[in-house]
């Protein structure tokens, strides 16, 4: 691992590895160009992204041989904590669009949902949504979803290695997943809702650890702004 002495910023631009925990509501790429920015290094990077709605761990990857790290630090396993909401279906499966079907939930039980989440363990068939960066016929999926279009989507090999209920506070319930890369948690909340035929979105979502990196020894954004600046 290459060492990033906290006090020592201009040392970056030598190769460095800054796990910082993003807020909600900022692209994942405003965080790069902020160290980028205050670095003042040509190359920098990241090893996964992260919706504007989420939050957590980002892990930025500041000139060679940093960079050069980026496909083995995305091919590390992750951690979130999400919540889910039962019974609302939206065209993105998360908060970024309005509620566009309804369903009574009340009918589903903590065994319902702790039973049926068993079927997504192990490797699974997931289809990427509709508003993702997916490119497909040269362009963004999410390009085509914000035009009002649905294409169909071959499905993508990813793991899941955990799946567990943490809180069950109904029409919202709390989940632990652990998962490989490219795995999509609104896909993953689509399909349990699909499979109790309920509908469910996303509300909440937490990325915590990429392989040993936790965002419990990360950078808060204004802590790295104000080493930068």
């Amino acid at each position: 691992m290459i060492y990033t002495p906290p006090d020592r910023p201009a040392a970056w631009r030598e190769g460095a590895i800054l796990p910082v925990d993003k807020p909600k509501g900022l692209p994942s790429f405003d965080v790069v160009e902020t160290v980028r920015e205050g670095t003042g290094a040509k190359k920098v990077g990241h090893a996964g992204t992260l919706d504007p709605m989420a939050t957590g761990l980002l892990i930025i990857l500041v000139a060679r041989p940093a960079t050069r790290l980026q496909e083995a630090c995305m091919h590390l396993p992750k951690t979130y904590e999400a919540t889910l909401r039962l019974g609302e279906t939206t065209p993105s499966h998360d908060t970024e669009t309005e509620v566009v079907e309804r369903t009574d939930p009340s009918g589903i039980s903590r065994s319902d949902v702790d039973d049926a989440r068993e079927a997504f363990l192990g490797p699974i068939e997931q289809v990427p949504p509709m508003y993702s960066a997916v490119q497909m016929e040269g362009e963004r999926l999410y390009e085509k979803a914000r035009r009002g279009e649905t294409v169909e989507r071959p499905p993508r090999q990813v793991r899941i290695d955990r799946f567990e209920l943490t809180d069950w506070s109904p029409p919202e319930v709390s989940v632990r997943i652990e998962c490989s890369k490219g795995t999509y948690i609104r896909a993953l909340a689509r399909d349990l809702g699909e499979k109790l035929g309920v509908g469910t979105h996303l509300t909440a979502l937490r990325r915590t650890a990429i392989g040993t990196f936790s965002v419990e020894n990360s950078w808060t954004l204004a802590a790295l702004e104000d080493t930068l600046f």
